[in-house]
């Protein structure tokens, strides 16, 4: 079997009304290779030679488990150790002055680096957690989850991390030559990771938050969207909470209940 060498532009309408309708994300015509490229191994391995076959066979299933596996494959998941880095002193001092039960939902957790920035930040701040979640960490991608829930990174990832974070929050493989880290059990237990999807009608997460974390997200979606989701989160967050979103992530322009605080965080206005 050969794989069909285009994606056409009515299967590129297609493939993007049914990830929007899924997921709320995005995609345009620019996007195009890069959705070929995903699709195609999903194709392969279903044995499917075009990408009209490949959508027929999940609107034929709406509950079938290959949707989870075409939004796998549509899904980025770019992420790093205290990425935007300025964000983190941030939350230190929010929680510092809060203190008691603090909670931080991560809502695209994506691998688990970002949900161990926050639950590193918790710590240090404000000791140790015993058997208790303070990060709840979500993502609408199953594949990142498990990698997130394992807690396994290569050596590299956490060069950026101090001597004594790496020393006190991770260990090291018992062969010399492997270069990868485990998330120590003691900080992993902090975090809850959970299948979600941010366009369910219902979150099933411990609301109220001190914070949220919804960073580099808010630009798969379109200005609909982006409302509806920041009037959700609003109601998310405890009195003085914090919404973190990305450094290109703008809501100036959006019917908003946040104000910018500074350097993409949010607080909810006082007439909401």
């Amino acid at each position: 079997m050969r794989l069909s060498e285009r994606l056409t532009d009515k299967e590129l309408n297609k493939i993007s009304s049914l990830i929007y309708q899924r997921a709320g994300i995005v995609i345009n015509s620019q996007k195009r290779d890069m959705v070929y490229n995903r699709l195609s191994r999903r194709l392969k391995e279903s044995g499917l030679t075009s990408f009209t076959e490949y959508v027929k066979r999940l609107e034929e299933n709406s509950d079938s488990r290959e949707w989870q596996a075409f939004i796998n494959a549509l899904t980025t998941n770019l992420t790093s150790f205290f990425r935007e880095s300025y964000h983190f002193p941030i939350l230190a001092e929010h929680a510092r002055n809060r203190k008691e039960n603090y909670s931080v939902w991560s809502t695209a957790a994506s691998t688990g680096e970002e949900a161990c920035s926050i639950a590193i930040t918790l710590d240090e701040v404000l000791g140790p957690s015993a058997g208790i979640n303070r990060v709840w960490a979500t993502d609408i991608d199953t594949d990142v989850l498990q990698k997130a829930s394992e807690g396994i990174y290569k050596l590299a990832d956490i060069e950026n991390l101090s001597a004594a974070q790496k020393r006190h929050y991770f260990l090291r493989a018992a062969d010399e030559h492997d270069e990868r880290v485990k998330v120590r059990k003691a900080l992993l237990s902090t975090i809850k990771y959970q299948h979600l999807n941010l366009l369910d009608v219902n979150w099933d997460v411990p609301a109220p938050f001190d914070a949220i974390f919804c960073r580099n997200v808010m630009i798969y979606f379109d200005q609909k969207t982006q409302e509806r989701l920041l009037q959700r989160f609003a109601k998310m967050l405890k009195p003085g909470g914090l919404l973190f979103a990305g450094h290109s992530e703008h809501f100036g322009n959006l019917q908003s209940p946040f104000r910018l605080r500074g350097q993409s965080v949010y607080y909810l206005a006082q007439d909401n």
